[in-house]
Protein backbone atom coordinates (compact mmCIF):
# COMPACT_ATOMS: atom_id res chain seq x y z
CA UNK A 1 0.00 0.00 0.00
CA UNK A 2 1.69 3.40 -0.84
CA UNK A 3 1.96 6.26 0.95
CA UNK A 4 -0.73 8.39 -1.63
CA UNK A 5 -4.21 6.03 -0.74
CA UNK A 6 -2.79 4.92 3.03
CA UNK A 7 -5.80 4.73 5.56
CA UNK A 8 -4.10 4.96 8.10
CA UNK A 9 -2.31 8.20 6.94
CA UNK A 10 -5.81 9.77 5.94
CA UNK A 11 -7.29 8.76 9.05
CA UNK A 12 -4.26 10.39 10.86
CA UNK A 13 -4.30 13.54 8.35
CA UNK A 14 -8.59 13.44 9.59
CA UNK A 15 -7.77 13.94 13.22
CA UNK A 16 -4.66 15.86 13.23
CA UNK A 17 -6.61 18.30 11.22
CA UNK A 18 -9.73 18.29 13.54
CA UNK A 19 -11.84 17.59 10.27
CA UNK A 20 -15.55 15.80 10.99
CA UNK A 21 -15.61 12.26 11.20
CA UNK A 22 -19.43 10.49 9.67
CA UNK A 23 -20.46 7.45 8.72
CA UNK A 24 -22.84 6.28 6.29
CA UNK A 25 -24.22 2.91 5.18
CA UNK A 26 -26.28 1.63 1.80
CA UNK A 27 -29.22 4.17 3.16
CA UNK A 28 -27.09 7.43 3.45
CA UNK A 29 -25.87 8.90 6.59
CA UNK A 30 -26.46 7.18 10.40
CA UNK A 31 -24.88 8.41 13.51
CA UNK A 32 -24.38 5.26 15.13
CA UNK A 33 -21.16 3.47 14.23
CA UNK A 34 -22.22 0.53 14.93
CA UNK A 35 -25.12 1.18 11.96
CA UNK A 36 -22.35 2.16 9.52
CA UNK A 37 -20.75 0.64 7.43
CA UNK A 38 -18.21 3.56 5.77
CA UNK A 39 -16.40 5.86 7.47
CA UNK A 40 -16.38 9.16 5.87
CA UNK A 41 -12.94 11.24 6.35
CA UNK A 42 -13.67 14.03 3.62
CA UNK A 43 -15.92 14.36 1.00
CA UNK A 44 -12.77 12.42 -1.18
CA UNK A 45 -12.07 9.71 1.48
CA UNK A 46 -14.82 7.35 2.01
CA UNK A 47 -13.49 4.27 3.06
CA UNK A 48 -15.28 0.94 4.64
CA UNK A 49 -14.95 0.18 8.27
CA UNK A 50 -13.49 -3.46 7.25
CA UNK A 51 -10.66 -1.78 5.47
CA UNK A 52 -7.34 -3.98 6.10
CA UNK A 53 -4.65 -1.57 7.55
CA UNK A 54 -0.89 -1.93 7.69
CA UNK A 55 -0.92 -2.36 11.76
CA UNK A 56 -0.01 -6.13 12.55
CA UNK A 57 -1.92 -7.33 15.39
CA UNK A 58 0.48 -8.47 17.95
CA UNK A 59 1.61 -12.23 17.68
CA UNK A 60 0.93 -12.10 14.07
CA UNK A 61 3.58 -12.86 10.83
CA UNK A 62 1.81 -11.18 8.17
CA UNK A 63 3.52 -8.21 5.82
CA UNK A 64 0.89 -7.76 3.12
CA UNK A 65 -2.63 -6.05 4.65
CA UNK A 66 -3.99 -7.11 1.15
CA UNK A 67 -2.97 -10.75 1.30
CA UNK A 68 -3.12 -11.44 5.21
CA UNK A 69 -5.94 -8.73 5.89
CA UNK A 70 -6.71 -11.44 9.23
CA UNK A 71 -3.46 -10.11 10.94
CA UNK A 72 -3.74 -6.90 10.28
CA UNK A 73 -6.39 -4.71 12.68
CA UNK A 74 -9.09 -2.73 10.21
CA UNK A 75 -9.90 0.55 10.01
CA UNK A 76 -13.01 0.38 12.41
CA UNK A 77 -11.20 -1.10 15.06
CA UNK A 78 -8.51 1.42 15.30
CA UNK A 79 -10.95 4.30 14.75
CA UNK A 80 -12.88 2.92 17.48
CA UNK A 81 -9.62 2.96 19.55
CA UNK A 82 -9.24 6.52 18.94
CA UNK A 83 -12.56 7.37 19.50
CA UNK A 84 -13.16 5.70 23.51
CA UNK A 85 -9.22 7.13 24.00
CA UNK A 86 -10.29 8.44 27.38
CA UNK A 87 -12.77 5.43 28.40
CA UNK A 88 -12.49 3.36 31.28
CA UNK A 89 -11.65 -0.52 30.46
CA UNK A 90 -14.73 -1.96 31.20
CA UNK A 91 -16.48 0.97 29.37
CA UNK A 92 -14.22 0.86 26.40
CA UNK A 93 -14.66 -3.01 26.50
CA UNK A 94 -18.21 -2.71 26.57
CA UNK A 95 -18.55 -0.57 23.53
CA UNK A 96 -16.11 -2.69 21.45
CA UNK A 97 -18.64 -5.47 22.08
CA UNK A 98 -21.69 -3.60 21.00
CA UNK A 99 -19.91 -2.25 17.82
CA UNK A 100 -19.40 -5.85 16.62
CA UNK A 101 -15.53 -6.26 17.33
CA UNK A 102 -16.02 -9.45 19.56
CA UNK A 103 -12.38 -10.56 17.91
CA UNK A 104 -9.65 -8.21 15.64
CA UNK A 105 -10.15 -4.92 18.32
CA UNK A 106 -7.59 -2.76 19.84
CA UNK A 107 -6.55 -3.91 22.97
CA UNK A 108 -7.15 -1.51 25.92
CA UNK A 109 -3.32 -2.51 26.74
CA UNK A 110 -2.76 -0.73 23.04
CA UNK A 111 -4.85 1.83 23.20
CA UNK A 112 -2.93 4.35 23.97
CA UNK A 113 0.10 3.89 21.98
CA UNK A 114 -2.77 4.16 18.79
CA UNK A 115 -3.79 7.18 20.03
CA UNK A 116 -1.01 8.87 20.41
CA UNK A 117 0.24 8.07 16.84
CA UNK A 118 -3.18 8.85 15.51
CA UNK A 119 -2.61 12.49 17.04
CA UNK A 120 1.01 12.48 15.80
CA UNK A 121 2.11 12.75 19.41
CA UNK A 122 4.69 10.13 18.59
CA UNK A 123 5.91 8.80 15.58
CA UNK A 124 6.65 5.35 15.78
CA UNK A 125 3.93 2.85 16.89
CA UNK A 126 4.94 -1.36 17.75
CA UNK A 127 3.41 -3.63 14.95
CA UNK A 128 3.21 -0.64 11.96
CA UNK A 129 4.45 -2.14 8.74
CA UNK A 130 5.97 0.75 6.98
CA UNK A 131 4.29 2.75 3.85
CA UNK A 132 5.19 1.59 0.17
CA UNK A 133 7.08 4.78 -1.60
CA UNK A 134 6.02 4.76 -5.21
CA UNK A 135 9.00 4.78 -7.52
CA UNK A 136 9.47 7.23 -10.48
CA UNK A 137 11.95 5.18 -11.85
CA UNK A 138 10.33 4.13 -15.96
CA UNK A 139 10.45 0.16 -15.52
CA UNK A 140 13.09 -1.82 -17.32
CA UNK A 141 15.75 0.94 -16.44
CA UNK A 142 18.63 -0.68 -15.28
CA UNK A 143 20.24 -0.48 -11.95
CA UNK A 144 22.60 2.83 -11.49
CA UNK A 145 25.16 4.39 -9.12
CA UNK A 146 24.14 6.93 -7.19
CA UNK A 147 26.75 8.89 -8.45
CA UNK A 148 28.32 8.60 -11.82
CA UNK A 149 32.00 8.77 -10.76
CA UNK A 150 33.56 5.93 -10.20
CA UNK A 151 34.86 4.55 -7.56
CA UNK A 152 39.01 5.69 -6.41
CA UNK A 153 41.30 2.75 -6.66
CA UNK A 154 43.03 1.25 -3.40
CA UNK A 155 46.02 2.40 -4.40
CA UNK A 156 45.23 6.01 -5.38
CA UNK A 157 43.24 5.75 -1.80
CA UNK A 158 46.78 4.86 -0.06
CA UNK A 159 48.60 7.28 -2.21
CA UNK A 160 46.31 10.35 -1.46
CA UNK A 161 46.33 9.06 2.69
CA UNK A 162 50.11 9.11 2.49
CA UNK A 163 50.63 12.34 1.36
CA UNK A 164 47.71 14.65 2.61
CA UNK A 165 47.04 13.28 5.76
CA UNK A 166 49.18 13.57 8.91
CA UNK A 167 49.79 10.96 11.34
CA UNK A 168 48.05 10.05 13.87
CA UNK A 169 49.24 11.65 17.17
CA UNK A 170 48.80 8.66 20.13
CA UNK A 171 45.72 9.42 22.82
CA UNK A 172 47.49 10.82 25.52
CA UNK A 173 44.60 11.10 28.71
CA UNK A 174 44.02 14.43 30.65
CA UNK A 175 45.30 14.03 34.19
CA UNK A 176 42.58 15.63 35.61
CA UNK A 177 40.16 12.82 33.84
CA UNK A 178 42.92 9.59 35.49
CA UNK A 179 42.65 11.38 38.69
CA UNK A 180 38.52 11.47 38.49
CA UNK A 181 38.65 7.77 37.60
CA UNK A 182 40.64 6.94 39.84
CA UNK A 183 38.70 8.29 42.86
CA UNK A 184 35.18 6.95 41.26
CA UNK A 185 36.97 3.34 41.13
CA UNK A 186 38.11 3.66 45.09
CA UNK A 187 34.46 4.60 45.85
CA UNK A 188 32.97 1.63 43.80
CA UNK A 189 31.20 -1.45 45.70
CA UNK A 190 31.35 -4.25 43.92
CA UNK A 191 27.86 -6.83 44.54
CA UNK A 192 28.32 -9.95 45.28
CA UNK A 193 25.39 -12.57 44.98
CA UNK A 194 25.49 -16.30 46.27
CA UNK A 195 27.56 -17.64 43.59
CA UNK A 196 30.31 -14.98 43.98
CA UNK A 197 29.97 -15.60 47.79
CA UNK A 198 30.69 -19.14 47.93
CA UNK A 199 33.45 -19.38 44.66
CA UNK A 200 35.31 -16.73 46.64
CA UNK A 201 37.95 -14.34 45.17
CA UNK A 202 40.85 -16.93 44.21
CA UNK A 203 41.34 -20.32 43.08
CA UNK A 204 41.12 -23.15 45.82
CA UNK A 205 43.85 -25.95 45.97
CA UNK A 206 44.08 -29.06 48.17
CA UNK A 207 46.91 -30.73 47.06
CA UNK A 208 48.19 -29.97 50.82
CA UNK A 209 45.31 -31.99 52.17
CA UNK A 210 45.39 -34.65 49.52
CA UNK A 211 48.72 -35.26 50.06
CA UNK A 212 48.74 -34.82 53.99
CA UNK A 213 46.23 -37.44 54.24
CA UNK A 214 47.59 -39.99 51.18
CA UNK A 215 50.87 -40.11 53.24
CA UNK A 216 48.57 -40.91 57.09
CA UNK A 217 46.56 -43.74 55.04
CA UNK A 218 49.94 -45.08 53.63
CA UNK A 219 50.71 -45.40 56.89
CA UNK A 220 47.76 -46.77 58.61
CA UNK A 221 47.89 -49.43 55.72
CA UNK A 222 51.28 -50.66 56.53
CA UNK A 223 50.38 -50.59 60.30
CA UNK A 224 47.16 -52.79 59.40
CA UNK A 225 49.49 -55.22 56.77
CA UNK A 226 52.18 -55.33 59.64
CA UNK A 227 49.33 -56.60 62.12
CA UNK A 228 47.90 -58.96 59.75
CA UNK A 229 51.59 -60.63 59.20
CA UNK A 230 52.31 -60.85 62.68
CA UNK A 231 49.26 -62.86 63.55
CA UNK A 232 48.96 -65.33 60.67
CA UNK A 233 52.68 -66.37 61.53
CA UNK A 234 51.71 -66.67 65.49
CA UNK A 235 48.84 -68.98 64.25
CA UNK A 236 50.25 -72.64 64.42
CA UNK A 237 47.43 -74.31 62.51
CA UNK A 238 45.90 -71.70 59.46
CA UNK A 239 42.33 -72.86 59.14
CA UNK A 240 39.96 -73.30 55.68
CA UNK A 241 37.34 -70.87 56.15
CA UNK A 242 33.73 -72.81 55.16
CA UNK A 243 32.58 -70.57 52.26
CA UNK A 244 28.73 -71.32 52.63
CA UNK A 245 29.66 -69.84 56.09
CA UNK A 246 31.48 -66.94 55.41
CA UNK A 247 28.44 -66.26 52.33
CA UNK A 248 26.05 -66.92 55.32
CA UNK A 249 28.39 -64.31 57.94
CA UNK A 250 28.64 -61.79 54.88
CA UNK A 251 24.20 -61.67 54.76
CA UNK A 252 24.29 -61.35 58.02
CA UNK A 253 26.24 -57.94 57.98
CA UNK A 254 23.47 -56.18 56.24
CA UNK A 255 21.93 -52.78 59.04
CA UNK A 256 18.48 -53.13 59.62
CA UNK A 257 15.99 -50.35 60.13
CA UNK A 258 12.58 -50.80 61.76
CA UNK A 259 9.68 -48.63 61.16
CA UNK A 260 6.44 -48.11 63.08
CA UNK A 261 3.49 -50.92 61.98
CA UNK A 262 1.00 -48.00 62.88
CA UNK A 263 -1.75 -47.15 60.19
CA UNK A 264 -0.74 -42.97 61.13
CA UNK A 265 3.26 -43.32 60.35
CA UNK A 266 4.20 -41.33 57.30
CA UNK A 267 6.77 -43.89 56.65
CA UNK A 268 5.32 -47.07 56.06
CA UNK A 269 5.82 -50.44 54.10
CA UNK A 270 4.04 -49.30 51.16
CA UNK A 271 6.08 -46.15 50.76
CA UNK A 272 9.57 -46.96 52.56
CA UNK A 273 11.02 -48.24 49.43
CA UNK A 274 10.51 -44.90 46.72
CA UNK A 275 11.60 -42.56 50.46
CA UNK A 276 14.95 -44.12 51.49
CA UNK A 277 15.86 -45.59 47.90
CA UNK A 278 14.41 -43.38 45.25
CA UNK A 279 14.75 -39.86 47.65
CA UNK A 280 10.53 -39.37 46.46
CA UNK A 281 7.99 -39.12 49.58
CA UNK A 282 5.00 -40.67 48.33
CA UNK A 283 1.59 -40.76 51.11
CA UNK A 284 1.19 -43.94 52.41
CA UNK A 285 -2.00 -44.00 51.39
CA UNK A 286 -1.39 -43.59 47.49
CA UNK A 287 1.76 -45.79 47.99
CA UNK A 288 -1.13 -48.63 49.33
CA UNK A 289 -3.81 -48.23 46.36
CA UNK A 290 -0.81 -48.00 43.28
CA UNK A 291 0.03 -51.11 45.41
CA UNK A 292 -3.18 -52.92 45.03
CA UNK A 293 -3.95 -52.02 41.39
CA UNK A 294 -0.78 -53.75 40.38
CA UNK A 295 -2.08 -56.75 42.59
CA UNK A 296 0.29 -56.10 45.45
CA UNK A 297 -2.96 -56.34 48.20
CA UNK A 298 -0.79 -57.16 51.04
CA UNK A 299 2.84 -55.37 51.56
CA UNK A 300 6.37 -56.94 52.13
CA UNK A 301 7.39 -57.67 55.77
CA UNK A 302 11.22 -57.76 54.48
CA UNK A 303 11.94 -54.94 52.48
CA UNK A 304 15.99 -54.44 51.15
CA UNK A 305 17.02 -50.97 50.01
CA UNK A 306 19.99 -50.25 48.12
CA UNK A 307 21.64 -47.29 49.08
CA UNK A 308 23.98 -45.36 46.15
CA UNK A 309 27.39 -44.03 48.14
CA UNK A 310 30.16 -42.21 46.32
CA UNK A 311 33.35 -42.37 48.22
CA UNK A 312 36.68 -40.35 46.70
CA UNK A 313 40.40 -42.19 47.82
CA UNK A 314 43.57 -40.66 48.31
CA UNK A 315 44.24 -40.31 44.90
CA UNK A 316 41.12 -37.80 44.01
CA UNK A 317 38.80 -40.91 42.27
CA UNK A 318 35.34 -41.20 42.91
CA UNK A 319 34.14 -45.02 43.47
CA UNK A 320 30.32 -45.64 43.04
CA UNK A 321 29.28 -48.12 45.87
CA UNK A 322 25.52 -49.58 46.96
CA UNK A 323 25.01 -50.61 50.37
CA UNK A 324 22.26 -52.70 51.27
CA UNK A 325 19.28 -52.17 54.40
CA UNK A 326 16.53 -54.15 55.65
CA UNK A 327 13.26 -52.72 56.51
CA UNK A 328 11.23 -54.27 59.12
CA UNK A 329 8.05 -53.36 60.77
CA UNK A 330 7.34 -55.71 63.59
CA UNK A 331 9.33 -57.77 65.67
CA UNK A 332 8.17 -61.07 63.96
CA UNK A 333 9.62 -60.06 60.83
CA UNK A 334 13.41 -59.40 62.62
CA UNK A 335 13.23 -62.82 64.00
CA UNK A 336 13.86 -64.04 60.36
CA UNK A 337 17.28 -62.96 60.37
CA UNK A 338 18.17 -64.81 63.74
CA UNK A 339 19.25 -64.87 66.86
CA UNK A 340 21.71 -61.86 66.51
CA UNK A 341 19.29 -59.84 64.60
CA UNK A 342 18.88 -56.63 67.06
CA UNK A 343 22.73 -56.14 67.34
CA UNK A 344 22.15 -55.39 63.57
CA UNK A 345 19.22 -52.79 64.02
CA UNK A 346 20.80 -49.56 63.67
CA UNK A 347 17.22 -47.32 63.39
CA UNK A 348 13.97 -47.44 64.59
CA UNK A 349 11.47 -44.72 63.30
CA UNK A 350 9.00 -44.25 65.61
CA UNK A 351 5.24 -42.22 65.90
CA UNK A 352 5.83 -41.62 69.53
CA UNK A 353 3.52 -44.14 70.93
CA UNK A 354 5.00 -46.34 73.42
CA UNK A 355 2.82 -49.56 72.53
CA UNK A 356 4.64 -49.88 69.69
CA UNK A 357 8.29 -50.89 71.32
CA UNK A 358 6.09 -53.70 73.51
CA UNK A 359 7.25 -56.66 71.36
CA UNK A 360 10.66 -55.03 71.23
CA UNK A 361 14.13 -56.09 73.38
CA UNK A 362 14.27 -53.22 75.27
CA UNK A 363 10.60 -51.93 76.00
CA UNK A 364 11.58 -48.42 77.94
CA UNK A 365 12.00 -46.23 75.25
CA UNK A 366 15.21 -44.20 76.71
CA UNK A 367 16.89 -47.87 76.73
CA UNK A 368 15.60 -48.82 73.27
CA UNK A 369 17.49 -45.39 71.95
CA UNK A 370 20.38 -45.90 73.75
CA UNK A 371 21.18 -49.08 71.65
CA UNK A 372 19.81 -47.59 68.14
CA UNK A 373 19.04 -44.54 66.72
CA UNK A 374 15.70 -43.02 67.01
CA UNK A 375 13.79 -40.99 64.10
CA UNK A 376 10.75 -39.48 64.19
CA UNK A 377 8.88 -38.03 60.77
CA UNK A 378 6.34 -35.84 60.72
CA UNK A 379 4.73 -32.75 58.45
CA UNK A 380 6.49 -29.41 58.42
CA UNK A 381 3.03 -27.97 59.75
CA UNK A 382 3.03 -30.28 62.68
CA UNK A 383 4.34 -28.99 66.09
CA UNK A 384 7.27 -30.62 68.24
CA UNK A 385 5.74 -34.26 69.29
CA UNK A 386 6.60 -34.10 73.20
CA UNK A 387 6.27 -37.57 73.97
CA UNK A 388 9.84 -38.22 72.35
CA UNK A 389 11.30 -35.05 74.09
CA UNK A 390 13.44 -37.37 76.52
CA UNK A 391 13.63 -40.60 74.21
CA UNK A 392 17.17 -38.94 72.67
CA UNK A 393 15.00 -39.21 69.30
CA UNK A 394 15.90 -37.35 66.18
CA UNK A 395 13.07 -35.55 64.72
CA UNK A 396 13.02 -34.68 60.80
CA UNK A 397 10.31 -32.48 58.84
CA UNK A 398 8.79 -33.58 55.26
CA UNK A 399 6.99 -30.90 53.44
CA UNK A 400 3.43 -32.12 52.42
CA UNK A 401 3.29 -30.58 48.96
CA UNK A 402 7.16 -29.80 48.19
CA UNK A 403 8.42 -32.85 46.58
CA UNK A 404 11.89 -30.80 45.47
CA UNK A 405 12.95 -30.69 49.57
CA UNK A 406 12.55 -34.86 49.98
CA UNK A 407 16.24 -35.35 48.61
CA UNK A 408 17.73 -32.45 51.35
CA UNK A 409 15.59 -34.72 53.97
CA UNK A 410 16.63 -37.94 52.92
CA UNK A 411 20.87 -36.81 52.94
CA UNK A 412 20.47 -35.66 56.49
CA UNK A 413 18.82 -38.75 57.35
CA UNK A 414 21.03 -40.28 55.80
CA UNK A 415 24.11 -38.23 57.71
CA UNK A 416 22.70 -38.73 61.15
CA UNK A 417 22.02 -42.50 60.37
CA UNK A 418 26.22 -42.72 59.70
CA UNK A 419 27.44 -40.82 61.97
CA UNK A 420 25.88 -42.99 64.98
CA UNK A 421 26.27 -46.27 63.07
CA UNK A 422 29.78 -45.31 62.54
CA UNK A 423 30.51 -44.23 66.69
CA UNK A 424 28.53 -47.56 67.89
CA UNK A 425 28.24 -50.05 65.69
CA UNK A 426 31.30 -49.56 62.78
CA UNK A 427 31.39 -53.06 61.63
CA UNK A 428 27.72 -52.75 60.10
CA UNK A 429 29.27 -49.18 58.37
CA UNK A 430 32.55 -51.59 56.58
CA UNK A 431 29.90 -54.30 55.26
Amino acid sequence: MSSGNDVLLALRQAITSKSSVTYTNSSGPVSEFSAATHIVLSPTAILPKATPTRLRKPGASGSDPQSGSQDFFALGAIYLAWQLRDASGAEYMKQVRENGYTVGFVSVTERKAVADWLEDRVQTLSGLMPVEVESTTPPGTPPQLRNSTSLPSTSSLKGTESTSSPLKRRYVADPADTAVVKKIKANEIELQDRNTVLRGIKPNNFNSVKLAMSDKLKKLKETTNSRNSSGTSRSSKPTTPDPKLQARKARNQYPIIMISSSPTSLVTMYNVRRFLQDAVFEPSQEARTRAVSEGNARAEDVIPIYRKRTTIDPSGRETETQTRYFVVDSAEALAKFGADAWDRVVCVMTTGQAWQFRPYKWQDPKTLFHHVKGIHFSWTHDPPNPKIKDWNVTELKIDPNRRHVDKSVLAHFWRILDQWTSTNKPSLMQS
